[in-house]
């Protein structure tokens, strides 16, 4: 049992996942360096602002911290059933392997083995987001997908705990996103390059992931409104822009996709930079869904799908029943 709650609890020890105690850690130096030196606060002012007990306990956070506790029991339930980047690296590569291309592979074979690292810790770290961009992009779009992700969107405070504030079908599709985009990755390097494929990591992260940590990934789900300059807000998403995208103004629907990097949003159009806002209004319109019930935030998108599905096979019906499909 204890072993078992250890699992539970493992991602705050774990340096590959964003709630690592020291990346937290780190958040709340850079959130309190923030407030006292760009905002003018006392110290005493700043660790309030940070510590907030209307953020912190709010009904909304309440039920974060629920969802975390069961989707983490669900998903060690349920990660041994799921498809799995080796499972996915190994079949490209086999796959790979019926195409001519040995000319290709003879001139890359001399590539030193650092520039090989570096550049697949560079392609894994990129790849990567721009597959969550797009996946986000759709559970925008996608109103099968919104059902899902409206939960994490109904949340009205952020806290780092919010990212584990999903529905947990979508935690599966991103699972399976993920398995997709790496195991790509390193097949494909593993292919060309063989035994030279390497990361270079930091704690055994990959070394983009970890800066990206360090720098204060944990604010984009928080209350403190950081802003990064114009021009850095087109290649890094700040936390500013991510609280935007939470944001119930329809300036900002469909707006900052990125998880890590804001050059996508840049180039398809997404983009929107931070701004001013006292008392950011945060949710979803959605008079019949409650934010703190989390029996709804597990139940209610199940139903959503079920009767977007009936609609739509009685929309089929009623064709085939005009034009005689």
């Amino acid at each position: 049992m204890l072993e078992y709650i250890g699992d539970i609890f493992h991602h705050f020890i774990d340096p590959k996942k964003r709630v690592f105690l020291g990346y937290i850690a780190l958040s709340i130096l850079i959130a309190l360096l923030w407030l006292v030196f760009i905002r003018k606060k006392g110290l005493k002012s700043a660790i309030f602002k940070v510590f907030d007990k209307k953020i912190l306990l709010s009904g909304s956070a309440i039920s974060d911290y629920k969802m975390f506790l069961i989707n983490r029991v669900l998903m060690l339930v349920l990660s041994p059933y799921l498809l799995t980047q080796l499972a996915v690296a190994t079949f490209f590569y086999y796959s790979l392997l019926s195409i001519p291309l040995s000319g290709l592979i003879s001139f890359l074979s001399d590539t030193p083995t650092f520039v090989v690292a570096v550049l697949f810790t560079f392609v894994f770290f990129t790849f990567d987001d721009f597959t969550k961009y797009w996946v986000h992009r759709w559970m925008h779009k996608w109103p099968v997908l919104w059902a899902l992700h409206k939960v994490h969107h109904s949340a009205e405070t952020l806290n780092p705990i919010t990212v584990y504030r999903t529905h947990p079908l979508e935690g599966i599709l991103f699972s399976l996103r993920g398995a997709f985009s790496q195991g790509t990755v390193i097949s494909t390097f593993f292919f060309i390059f063989g035994d030279k494929v390497d990361l270079v990591t930091i704690l055994g992260v990959n070394f983009l992931v970890f800066s990206f940590h360090v720098a204060g990934s944990n604010l984009r789900h928080s209350h403190i409104d950081i802003k990064y300059w114009v021009w850095l807000e087109k290649i890094l998403i700040s936390p500013a822009q991510h609280q935007l995208h939470h944001s119930l103004d329809e300036r900002h629907y469909d707006k900052n996709f990125g998880a890590a990097l804001a050059i996508w949003d840049w180039i398809f159009g997404s983009l929107h930079h931070s701004e001013d806002i006292d008392n950011l209004i945060l949710g979803v319109e959605d008079n019949d869904f409650n934010p703190t019930s989390v029996t709804e935030l597990y139940l209610k998108p199940l139903k959503e799908i079920s009767d977007i599905v009936a609609e739509s096979l009685s929309s089929f019906k009623l064709l085939n029943k005009i034009f005689k499909i």
